[in-house]
């Protein structure tokens, strides 16, 4: 598109870097404030796997006791994929102590790979200037900066994810445009194809094994790119389609067969995940919609469907239609999740930007048709103004508020428990920032909605009986969800009986049995 208000060599170069400039800039905004602002109950998950890990190698200036604590409290977490992260925070550990931020700079830089991958990938099956919109969307609609940088294996996920895509588009490409037969050229693509569809597999696999649930855009992706150029007959004759499969099956096959049937610790995870009733369930769809608004934007994903009709190239269109189908059939599948966890809509960011391009491409070459020097100019300071608009509103959302001085309180809380799990909570993320920022265990109470469940199946968790016989023999009722505290007057009558232990902001410890 030699007309383009991007045609220029220097004002690309320029463009790229100020929009990956930006993104990363704005990613290291408030970087040390707690793990609070995203999923914490799953960052902190991978926080304490990560903490334990650290712990395994004995580092100075650690107790025992903190040590065995740290080690135990991971112990009792199951294990959802396999710690890659959680091992490259432990290994970071040992140089810089035990700083969970960092894991924002690592998220941060995993995701901002995945745009470089992003950026190829659109550029050689579309244009420059697609590649650039799509691009710019992945890297900076807000919800993808504040995902991007969470601990968990999601950004890591997405990003291989991405990669493979890239890596096997460029093996089609070596593949289906060979030099002439026994050249030098040609021996070179040759092996050059090997190569590619060898690296293409390694990535996919490691996609995989980052988090099961991405094997359906690898697959869905990979269908999409290869069925448009070839036949299902020629695949299955080609070796160098099998050896990508092979290579590609193996990480996740080898951790399956050893979590499912050696040590039995993924079974339990398997269960639960696809739930059929849900399927007839109008309410699971608008849940599912609503999440789908949250992580990738309404508006976004209708632009990207609309973008799929401009679409002139075979491949291209066939990637879509894979992509798009992988998305439907993975939302089908985890019909409870895709309801429930805005975070497992993050591989649809990719699919959406993706879609974008064409848009706008198409956008792009309507006002360079026009473009003299006053209006590339004008259109120059309208996209910098859109760029300075979106990341000072990131920014505001980000220093809205502070979770820093939360860490002090549930170190005193553990203090006053004396690190032991003595205590029934009514408490958030399940225990786990009492468990991270306490080194202290607890029992959690039920919320509101899992207290409605159990009355449906016949089961009163207020009655005097339900309530002596799940605190059991503890020593304190915490209760620091002062929200889901109010949804439960019965509760709160109830503690009103006990004297309170221990009381500061954000918390009151009741005490429920008399301490030796």
């Amino acid at each position: 598109m030699t007309n383009s208000i991007f045609s220029q060599r220097s004002t690309r170069v320029i463009s790229l870097l100020l929009l990956f400039g930006v993104a990363l800039t704005i990613r290291m905004y408030d970087l040390t404030d707690l793990p609070f602002d995203f999923h914490p109950t799953r960052q902190l998950l991978s926080a304490i796997k990560a903490r334990a890990l650290f712990y395994e190698t004995q580092p100075d200036g650690y107790s025992t006791k903190q040590l065995e604590t740290g080690i135990q409290q991971a112990k009792l977490k199951t294990d959802a994929e396999p710690p890659i992260f959680e091992n490259i925070m432990a290994f970071t550990y040992r140089f810089t102590g035990e700083q969970v931020w960092i894991a924002r700079i690592y998220g941060s830089i995993f995701w901002l790979a995945g745009g470089v991958f992003l950026f190829l990938l659109i550029r050689d099956l579309l244009s420059f200037e697609g590649a650039l919109v799509g691009t710019a969307y992945y890297l900076l609609f807000p919800y993808t900066v504040i995902a991007s940088r969470s601990f968990q294996p999601d950004p890591l996920m997405v990003t291989m994810t991405i990669a493979f895509w890239w890596m096997l588009s460029r093996w089609m490409t070596l593949t289906l445009n060979p030099s002439p037969s026994g050249s030098p050229t040609g021996v070179l693509r040759k092996g050059a194809g090997v190569r590619a569809a060898l690296l293409a597999g390694l990535l996919g696999g490691l996609a995989i094994y980052i988090k099961f649930s991405t094997a359906f855009f690898v697959i869905g992706g990979a269908l999409g790119l290869v069925l448009s150029r070839y036949t299902l007959r020629e695949l299955f004759r080609n070796a160098q389609v099998w050896a990508m499969a092979i290579v590609g099956a193996l990480p996740a096959l080898a951790y399956l067969i050893y979590g499912v049937y050696i040590t039995g610790f993924l079974g339990e995870k398997f269960s639960g995940r696809f739930i059929p009733a849900l399927l007839l369930n109008p309410f699971n769809y608008i849940q599912w919609e609503a999440k789908v608004s949250l992580a990738a934007g309404g508006i976004f994903v209708m632009l990207g469907l609309l973008g799929f009709f401009l679409v002139k190239d075979k491949t291209l269109r066939s990637f879509l239609i894979g992509l798009w189908g992988s998305y439907l059939l993975y939302g089908l599948f985890f019909d409870y999740h895709v309801a429930t966890h805005d975070y497992y809509h993050l591989p649809l960011i990719p699919i959406v930007a993706i879609s974008l391009s064409p848009l706008g491409d198409e956008v792009i070459a309507r006002l360079s048709e026009s473009a003299s020097g006053w209006v590339r100019s004008a259109l120059y300071v309208i996209l910098l103004f859109g760029l300075f608009s979106i990341t000072w509103d990131i920014r505001n959302q980000m220093k809205e508020v502070d979770y820093r001085p939360e860490a002090a309180m549930w170190a005193e809380i553990g203090e006053a428990l004396g690190h032991e799990s003595s205590a029934v909570a009514l408490t958030q993320d399940y225990g786990s920032r009492l468990q991270y920022y306490g080194l202290t265990n607890c029992t959690i109470w039920p919320a509101s909605g899992d207290i409605y469940a159990a009355s449906l199946r016949g089961v009163d968790l207020m009655s005097d009986n339900s309530f002596r016989d799940f605190v059991g023999n503890k020593k304190f009722f915490l209760v620091t969800d002062f929200d889901e505290l109010k949804k439960q007057p019965e509760l709160k009558d109830r503690l009103s009986r006990y004297k309170i232990y221990a009381e500061g902001e954000g918390y009151i410890l009741y005490q429920i049995r008399k301490t030796q």
